[in-house]
């Protein structure tokens, strides 16, 4: 059996976002996002680290050519998110809310048909220094 490895990329970006559901009432939002439910949105810089994981190209030496890995993450994602409002410019949050765990899940896609089908892959978002998520879990 050969053995797996996973090589990770970090990419960073800027974006806001409001947390709101439209199927609730002004106060159930305010109560439940609480100071992310400002009606003119709020930032984050975010960190994006990518996994991936497989097994090494006996060929190349590689599991995943960095620099590809850079930048399809750049394209399906820095370039899409970056200094955007997450709201009104990422036509993929039209009708999702955009938490740290809808991002996740969101980046997860965008990426997963740019990247081998063999090799496994997992998103980590970071929203702040203590705030992430990992996707999937």
């Amino acid at each position: 059996m050969e053995d797996k490895i996973s090589v990770y990329r970090k990419e960073h970006f800027n974006a806001a976002h409001r947390l709101h559901n439209p199927g609730l009432t002004d106060e159930e939002n305010a109560r439940i996002y609480g100071k992310c439910n400002n009606p003119n949105y709020h930032g984050h810089n975010y960190e994006l680290v990518v996994k991936v994981t497989g097994l090494i190209n006996e060929t190349t030496g590689f599991l995943i050519d960095t620099k590809e890995l850079s930048n399809v993450m750049k394209e399906m994602v820095v370039d899409r998110f970056d200094h955007k409002n997450l709201n009104l410019d990422v036509p993929e949050f039209k009708d999702v809310i955009p938490t740290a765990e809808n991002m996740a899940r969101v980046i997860y896609r965008l990426l997963r048909d740019k990247i081998k089908s063999e090799l496994d892959l997992k998103v980590i978002l970071y929203e702040t220094e203590r705030n992430f998520v990992e996707y999937p879990a």
